[in-house]
């Protein structure tokens, strides 16, 4: 398959036959050592014509799984619809993937860079050239992110309760949980939706990790997204969806002071205000603390670090108004 450089114009119905994968290369820059830089974009048209979804990973470069989500993927042949085109970026961040890093070597959050500028930052960059060449192309998108730092989230979708096109993509999705997340400003996800598209975020599992549940579920979701829009038919092998938990509302509880944390709970536990979630002891034994739930609802992230301080974010908790 010859690999050709994704021109400003790209016209997918003229270029690409249906039936057709094609691969192509978007150039960012380059290292220091000369070595290029490219994304790698595969485009998968069907025989009939139908929407364009975008599903994209490894945004923070050290959010491996959804990396794994796509590339599982390509490798069952899951992606080739019958009927409209999936545009597949398994890694949109290539120096944070090649770094174990959340960030571009600038610093800078490529999530928080959009709509970018062609010669600015590295992150910069990035956003410019995915703002220009890939989201004029599509009308819809699943991004695929896990929790950050030792934080793991269970499998849920984020999304604008106030976007019609937005929730009925969530519905389609059909995770766990479906999460009511205003979009945050120079996003992937606000530029699209200055653009009037819609992406939605998949979160599950956390960073530097393959989280097999997630990932599963990442891969079933996105599957009866595209039964949901036509792409696909149904088929036996697509595990049929749970009804999704609706939460409209999120909490963090923070530590009071530092120490170290045993939690008592699990990921996707259902709690009870004042439920007992876990522990805050010290090193050397003078103190245990409880950690107590403010509100009722269902814990939905979670930080794995056994050391941590005064402010730091232990348990996400989802909750309706």
């Amino acid at each position: 398959m010859a690999i050709e450089e994704i021109s400003d114009d790209l016209d997918i119905k003229r270029e690409i036959e249906r039936g057709e994968l094609k691969e192509y290369i978007l150039h960012i820059a380059k290292l220091p050592t000369g070595s290029v830089v490219n994304l790698h974009i595969y485009i998968y048209r069907g025989k009939k014509n139908g929407p364009v979804l975008l599903i994209s990973g490894g945004l923070h470069g050290d959010e491996v799984n959804g990396v794994e989500i796509i590339r599982r993927m390509m490798k069952n042949e899951m992606l080739q619809p019958s009927a409209g085109t999936i545009i597949a970026i398994p890694v949109l961040n290539i120096y944070g993937f090649l770094n174990f890093n959340r960030e571009l070597p600038d610093g800078k959050d490529a999530n928080r860079s959009f709509p970018g500028t062609k010669n600015g930052s590295l992150a910069s960059r990035v956003a410019y050239n995915v703002s220009k060449k890939i989201l004029p192309l599509i009308d819809y998108g699943v991004d695929f992110h896990t929790g950050g730092g030792n934080r793991a989230n269970y499998a849920q979708i984020r999304c604008e309760f106030s976007d019609e096109k937005s929730l009925m993509l969530a519905k389609g999705f059909a995770p766990p949980f479906i999460i009511n997340t205003p979009s945050i400003p120079n996003s992937l996800r606000n530029e699209a939706k200055e653009m009037g598209k819609t992406i939605i975020v998949f979160e599950g599992g956390q960073s530097l990790r393959f989280d097999e549940p997630a990932i599963d579920e990442a891969i079933n979701g996105t599957r009866r997204l595209m039964v949901s829009l036509g792409m696909i038919p149904d088929h036996e092998s697509i595990k049929p969806a749970t009804k999704p938990i609706i939460l409209d509302k999120t909490t963090w509880i923070r530590a009071e002071n530092a120490g170290l944390f045993h939690h008592h709970s699990s990921n996707g536990d259902y709690l009870m205000a004042d439920d007992f979630i876990g522990t805050i002891t010290d090193p050397f034994n003078r103190y245990e603390l409880p950690v107590i739930s403010p509100v009722e609802g269902y814990i939905i992230g979670l930080n794995y670090s056994p050391v941590i301080h005064a402010g730091d974010a232990l348990v996400h908790i989802g909750h309706r108004t």
